[in-house]
């Protein structure tokens, strides 16, 4: 990338910012009047034209003012942009919708809603998959003659609950023993990899641990053959695009549109994210190479204990969209969900397990995650 002058940079700033507000080709004559240049506009077209053949302008029509490229906007995020402050009631919204009393998945739905709302774009979030979220607790509960009650805690706050149906129910004593087993081994391990550390255990083992190591494993196969260990995509404020791209060429919106259908590829964008402990910015090609589709998005990842990815947040739309209040947003809700649900987690594992199983329960409705 060429190195710019400090008044190239300074013309190239006001572009984008111009352009970010009012989705307008930017003359000369506009800078000079509101950005205050103590330059002639003479020197500004010179300074355009500089810029335009550089790569980083480019003219829509000959009589028109200048518009920023992709290669600016990258500049402009990576160099050039001062980002602002969330304001004091953006702050306290995120921290209602974070701190409200819903569970981890319905909180999603809400940060979703809200999120769209104040930046004025589709939010979307991703729920990392089932199998990479770790166990904190694992207790089986006896409710029927052949059932069990699978109550897993995971380090997210989350928490499932599946109905196990066995031939013979282990007695209060094996299960106690079970506990106790897993209470030795469970913890930063996921559901699956508690399933292949019992099965490998299994064949090292004589006598009667054998037998409780083969009981152990039988039980968490059953958990896991329930569990969700899938990913969840919420998208909120589809309809918004519209507003955002309404001075998008047409084909160029229906990419948009088509983007926020394709799950599979919009998940393949925010796995990238997962990796970063910043907030990242996709630009149109960027996300085109990666993902198939010229959306622009601004994720960061949300996190567990020690920094474990959980998820991934963010907003989409077209390349022209306001970085500098997004980058803030976005990065200050992953802050405020990952200590949310730090604190969902440390609630969790008291209350999942003291709770009682109704009398009268559906076995349809157990989950709880």
């Amino acid at each position: 990338m060429e190195l710019l002058n400090k008044r190239e940079r300074s013309v190239l700033y006001a572009v984008i910012t111009d352009f970010i507000a009012t989705g307008e080709p930017v003359g000369s004559r506009t800078l000079t009047r509101k950005y205050g240049f103590d330059l002639s506009p003479a020197t500004i077209r010179n300074v355009l034209a500089d810029l335009e053949e550089a790569g980083y302008l480019t003219q829509p029509h000959t009589s028109a003012g200048r518009a920023p490229t992709e290669r600016a906007f990258r500049l402009f995020i990576d160099a050039l942009m001062r980002v602002r402050n969330i304001t004091d009631d953006e702050a306290r919204q995120i921290s209602e919708v974070v701190d409200g009393p819903s569970d981890g998945t319905s909180m999603l739905h809400e940060v979703g809603r809200m999120l769209s709302q104040i930046s004025g774009a589709p939010a979307i979030l991703l729920k990392a998959r089932g199998s990479q979220r770790t166990v904190v607790k694992l207790r089986f509960i006896p409710t029927r003659p052949d059932e069990l009650l699978s109550v897993a805690v995971f380090s997210d706050g989350t928490v499932e609950n599946r109905f196990i149906h066995l031939e013979h129910v282990p007695s209060d004593s094996q299960l106690e023993r079970v506990h106790n087993l897993l209470e030795e081994v469970v913890v930063g391990k996921t559901l699956l990899a508690l399933r292949e550390y019992f099965q490998s255990a299994v064949h090292r083992q004589r006598d009667e641990v054998r037998s409780l190591v083969e009981l152990s494993s039988t039980l968490i196969s059953a958990a896991v053959e329930g569990a969700d260990l899938s990913h969840d995509v919420i998208i909120s404020g589809h309809a918004r695009l519209l507003d955002q791209s309404e001075n998008e060429d047409p084909e160029r919106l229906k990419q948009l549109m088509l983007a926020l259908e394709d799950r599979e590829q919009l998940i393949t964008l925010l796995d990238l994210t997962l990796v970063s402990d910043q907030v990242q910015v996709f630009l149109g090609s960027e996300s085109t190479r990666l993902a198939g589709y010229p959306l622009s998005l601004v994720a960061a990842r949300y996190s567990w204990e020690h920094g474990e990815p959980r998820g991934a947040v963010g907003v989409v739309g077209p390349t022209r969209m306001d970085y500098p209040h997004l980058v803030p947003l976005v990065g200050a809700t992953a802050e405020a969900m990952s200590a949310a649900l730090l604190r969902r987690r440390a609630l969790a594992g008291g209350a999942a397990l003291g709770s009682a199983v109704p009398a009268n329960r559906d076995p349809q409705k157990a989950d709880d995650s």
